[in-house]
C-alpha cells in the first residue's frame, strides 16, 4: 500500500505500518485518566512520544471507556483544544483529534488538528457534514452501541463480517457526504462493543478489513482483553498489548494506536520486516547477521 495522507499539512506516511501515540486529556480515561490534564503535561507528553517515534499524536478530551456517560460539548472544547493549540507548533507530526462531536471537529481542525478519529464513525447528527467540511482525513471506527452501555451483551452471529459490513456502510455515507475514499481510515474497535472472544476472532480475521484496500488502525493498548487474558493489572500490560500490536501489524493494519510509543514501534517494525522482506535469511546474512 503506498498512500501518504495529507493532514492539515502535514504528510502522514501510510507505505509502512507507523505508530499513533495517545495523548488523553481527560480526568477518567480508562489507562492514564488524569496523568496529561495540565497543557505543560500535555506538551511534554506529546513531545516524548514524537521523539520516541509517533507519526501521529491522538488527543482524546472525552473517555469512550466501557460505562462512560459523556461530556458537554464546551467540556470537551475546553479540554482539547489550548492542548492542540499549545503542541501543534512543538511537534512536527499531524495531530489527531478523537472525538464525535462535529463542533469539536472543527474547532480542533481551526485549532491545529490534522486528522478526525471517530468512534461513532460520524453516525452523530451533523458529524459527516462537519468531518467534510474540514478536508482532513477520517478514521471510522466500529462500536456496538455506545460507551454507555457497549459491554453490557454484546452479540453477533460473525463479528468479523458484522464489523466488516458497517465500515463499508460508513465508508459509503462518508463519501456521499463528500469526504474522499482516499482521506478515509477503518478501525474495527477492538473492546468496542466486544467480548474478548470477538476481540480475539477480529484480529485472527483482520485481514477481511484490510483487504478493502483502505488503510487499518488497530487499537489494542492496555485493552481488558489483554488484563483478562493474562491476569496482569493496567500497570502490568505493556508485553501483552506489544505482542498484540505485533499481531495486528502482521495482518496489516498500518496505524497502531498505543500508549506505549518506543516499545510499541520495536514490535511494529520488526513485524514489517519479517513480512515484507523477501528472502529474510538471505538478508539476515548480508547484513552479518547470524543464528544463534
Amino acid at each position: 500500500m503506498a498512500i501518504e495522507l495529507d493532514c492539515g499539512g502535514r504528510g502522514l506516511d501510510l507505505t509502512r505500518p507507523q505508530v499513533m501515540g495517545i495523548l488523553n486529556v481527560t480526568p477518567d480515561s480508562f489507562s492514564d485518566g488524569g496523568a496529561f490534564v495540565g497543557v505543560d503535561a500535555a506538551i511534554d507528553h506529546a513531545r516524548r512520544m514524537e521523539a520516541e517515534g509517533a507519526a501521529v499524536i491522538d488527543v482524546g478530551g472525552e473517555s469512550t471507556r466501557p460505562g462512560s456517560r459523556g461530556v458537554s460539548v464546551q467540556e470537551e472544547l475546553d479540554r482539547v483544544i489550548p492542548v492542540i493549540e499549545a503542541i501543534r507548533d512543538v511537534v512536527a507530526v499531524p495531530l489527531s483529534v478523537d472525538t464525535s462531536k462535529p463542533e469539536v471537529m472543527r474547532e480542533a481542525a481551526a485549532a491545529g488538528a490534522g486528522l478526525i478519529n471517530d468512534v461513532m464513525a460520524l453516525r452523530r447528527e451533523g458529524a459527516a457534514r462537519a468531518a467534510a467540511a474540514t478536508g482532513l482525513p477520517v478514521c471510522l471506527m466500529h462500536m456496538q452501541g455506545t460507551p454507555r452501555d457497549m459491554q453490557d451483551d454484546p452479540r453477533y452471529d460473525n463479528v468479523v463480517e458484522a464489523v466488516r459490513g458497517f465500515l463499508l456502510e460508513r465508508l459509503e455515507a462518508a463519501t456521499q457526504a463528500g469526504i474522499p475514499r482516499q482521506r478515509l481510515i477503518l478501525d474495527p474497535g477492538f473492546g468496542f462493543g466486544k467480548t474478548d472472544i470477538h476481540n480475539a476472532q477480529l484480529l485472527r480475521g483482520l485481514d477481511a478489513i484490510v483487504d478493502s484496500g483502505l488503510p487499518v488502525l488497530a487499537g489494542l493498548s492496555r485493552k481488558s482483553l489483554v488484563g483478562r487474558v493474562l491476569g496482569r493489572e493496567m500497570p502490568d500490560r505493556l508485553a501483552g498489548s506489544v505482542a498484540a500490536a505485533a499481531l495486528a501489524t502482521w495482518k496489516g493494519a498500518r496505524i497502531i494506536r498505543a500508549h506505549d510509543v518506543a516499545e510499541t514501534l520495536d514490535a511494529v517494525r520488526l513485524m514489517e520486516y519479517i513480512a515484507g522482506a523477501p528472502g529474510l535469511e538471505q538478508a539476515r546474512l548480508q547484513q552479518g547477521v547470524r543464528g544463534v
